[in-house]
This record gives C-alpha cells, sequence and structure tokens, in this order.
C-alpha cells in the first residue's frame, strides 16, 4: 500500500518517516493488506475476558498463559485456544511494551462504557482489513441500512482484489459483526448504522492515536480515529477539556487556534522514541 493510499485512509498527510515511527513494532501501528478479519472479528467479549482475568502489568508470556493454558476464554480445544491467542496478539498486541497496547490498557481500566470503541480504535490501527472498511461507515447516515457491496468494494481496492469471492464475503462479514460490537452498526442480518457517544476517555485515546503518527493542531481533530467517534470538532474539544481535567492532556486554545497534547501519557522511553524522530 503505497503512502498517498494510507495518507487518504488515515485523514491527514503522513510522512514516510512517520510511517516507519509509526510502524516499529515497540509503538504498534500495521500497514498492508492483511488481517485478522479473514477469520474473526475484534472480539470484544473475550478481549473483555482476559483483561479482567489479568493485571494492568501483564507480560506477553501472561496473556499467553492465561489464553491456552488456563484457558481463560473458555475454548474447547487447544487448536483454537492458540488461534484465540494469536489474533486478539495481532489485534491489540497483548504486550505493554506496545505503546498503543499500554495506552489501551491504561485507560481501559478508567473506563468501562468506554471498552467498545477502546477497543475498535486499537483494532483498528493494527488491522488494515478492518481499517478498509472504516470509510464507508463513517459516510453512512443515521439509520441507514448497510450495503455490504461498499465494504467490498474498498476492500477489493485496496488489497488489489487478491482475495476470492468467499474470502472477501467473510471478511465483510466479520467487519459488519466488529462495527456492531462497537455500537456503530445494530441488527443481525440486516445492519443499519447508529451514532456511537465517546467518553473523554476514549476521545484521549483517538486523540493520543493521531498525536503519535504526526498529527498536530487542527490535523488532530480530523484523523480516521477521531471520525470514528460520530462527534462534531466542537464536541470533540469538550471532551479534550474533560479529559484535561482528568489529567490525561494538554489544552490550550487561542485565536481559534487548538492545541492538544496527551505527552504526559508517554514514557520517558515513548517520549525519547517519539521526540527523537520529530
Amino acid at each position: 500500500m503505497d503512502l498517498q493510499t494510507i495518507n487518504s485512509e488515515l485523514g491527514f498527510s503522513l510522512s514516510t518517516q512517520q510511517l516507519e515511527l509509526a510502524s516499529k513494532e515497540k509503538v504498534g501501528f500495521r500497514f498492508g493488506d492483511k488481517g485478522a478479519h479473514t477469520s474473526r472479528t475484534i472480539m470484544l467479549e473475550e478481549l473483555t475476558t482476559l483483561l479482567r482475568d489479568t493485571g494492568p502489568a501483564a507480560t506477553r508470556t501472561e496473556y499467553r498463559s492465561m489464553i491456552i493454558e488456563h484457558n481463560c476464554l473458555g475454548k474447547r480445544t487447544s487448536a483454537t485456544r492458540k488461534l484465540s491467542d494469536q489474533r486478539l496478539s495481532e489485534l491489540y498486541g497483548l504486550d505493554s511494551g506496545i505503546m498503543l497496547f499500554r495506552l489501551m490498557r491504561r485507560l481501559w481500566l478508567a473506563d468501562e462504557n468506554g471498552h467498545p470503541l477502546l477497543a475498535l480504535l486499537l483494532a483498528l490501527a493494527r488491522d488494515p482489513l478492518l481499517r478498509m472498511t472504516a470509510q464507508p461507515i463513517i459516510r453512512m447516515r443515521a439509520g441507514e441500512e448497510l450495503g455490504r457491496q461498499s465494504l467490498t468494494d474498498v476492500l477489493n481496492r485496496g488489497t488489489g482484489s487478491r482475495f476470492n469471492e468467499a474470502v472477501l464475503d467473510k471478511i465483510v462479514r466479520n467487519a459488519a459483526a466488529s462495527w456492531t460490537q462497537s455500537g456503530h452498526l445494530t441488527g443481525r442480518s440486516r445492519k443499519s448504522r447508529q451514532s456511537v457517544r465517546p467518553t473523554a476517555t476514549v476521545a484521549t485515546y483517538a486523540l493520543a492515536m493521531g498525536y503519535i503518527l504526526g498529527a498536530r493542531g487542527h490535523a488532530l481533530l480530523e484523523t480516521l480515529w477521531v471520525k470514528v467517534l460520530d462527534i462534531p470538532a466542537d464536541g470533540l474539544i469538550y471532551l479534550a477539556m474533560d479529559a484535561k481535567r482528568a489529567g490525561y492532556l494538554d489544552l490550550k486554545s487561542s485565536g481559534g487556534v487548538v492545541d492538544i497534547s496527551p505527552a504526559q501519557l508517554f514514557t520517558d522511553e515513548e517520549r525519547r522514541l517519539l521526540y527523537g524522530t520529530y
């Protein structure tokens, strides 16, 4: 996938240098044309169970042990447990050494109501196939019925038509189920759009994702991560004010210029990684 396509997808201009940083394993974004949605959804129920049964300082090895050895997800076979561990790792990282997961894990503890959108935001960052389906969902009006062909078309364009019809249909079904789990869609066989209601914690995470990618100033209010929250810029700023009061963000506004920084959420190592690059 070329940089121009990625920029169109993310909603702002990302430089080659910023793309390289975002793709580092320690940061956690993934780009390309592969993803877990060939076989799974965002697995919100499984993620919720796993994070409930593990501490915030759990290691990747401990997450794997809980899934495979202790079978905390209640899977019937060893093969299914191993596959669940693999897919959850692809979607979320499950490693506190990965910036995006560490941030999500911290915010997850503070906001139970925000769990579906926090999971979606991280899955969008790490699964390019799910991310390809975001624009058709964003463009839908509340109450509009989902046309699955719109998802098929963007997936075909984004992957160079490398999937056959059966695989494409499975990706579309899994993506539609994921957008239902996040609250963007409602219904079973026929799904319709509904608006989601982000919390200040969710807004913090969306803004932090754009910031990590290099967006600053007004560009922070226009990234994909913000657009999936179904909230206008002024509403987002109000949520950012709440996040500032909670100690998540720095926010300054003067003469119509808004400066938002989630830098206080980052560790010293993460700051060196980010600021040593820009």
